[in-house]
């Protein structure tokens, strides 16, 4: 029973870190390029810049409701996954470094957006539809570079994180 209360509060604890890390996401590349929230996220989303208050709380909220989802999508396999340690603290511990290992590389994904935009699809162009009456394109396929990669992050991460639980599975078994 412990077991799946660990499940379950690692779901919801993912979710909420999830939808955190998508509003803190969201205020930094909104500060790069604000026209990719008024000139899309707005539109994707059906909001009006002033709906919560402003254009920060609106990005805060598109931020919330863009990444929540990938707490569900991580949190699910990793607690499932976590069942084959023999009991609830190991699996706290292990869910514990894998979440740690998923933050981490969704971050370092971002960031390797951000460079790979700035120096590879500035200058190369890119593939996506982009608003006709940008005022700063570069900024706008940077950030678009920083979103995407940072799912790719999050993708990456799940898989990382579920390598190194196979391979604390593998270590307690040598040991126990």
């Amino acid at each position: 029973m412990r077991k799946f209360g660990v499940i379950t509060s690692l779901i919801f604890i993912v979710i909420i870190i999830a939808g955190i890390y998508g509003i803190l996401h969201d205020q930094i590349t909104y500060s790069i390029s604000p026209e990719y929230f008024t000139k899309f996220k707005y539109k994707q989303f059906g909001f009006e810049s002033e709906q919560f208050g402003g254009h920060r709380a609106t990005v805060a909220v598109i931020g919330f409701l863009a990444t929540w989802w990938m707490g569900l999508f991580i949190g699910i396999p990793l607690g499932l996954l976590s069942l084959i340690f023999p009991d609830y603290k190991k699996m706290a511990s292990v869910l514990k470094k894998s979440l740690f290992l998923v933050i981490l590389i969704a971050v370092l994904t971002g960031i390797g957006g951000f460079v790979y935009g700035k120096f590879i699809l500035v200058n190369n162009g890119v593939s996506w539809w982009l608003p006709d009456d940008l005022i700063d394109k570069s900024s706008f396929i940077i950030v678009g570079s920083i979103h995407n990669s940072s799912y790719l992050g999050g993708i990456a991460g799940l898989l990382t994180a579920t390598v190194y639980m196979f391979m604390q599975k593998r270590r307690n078994n040598n040991t126990g």
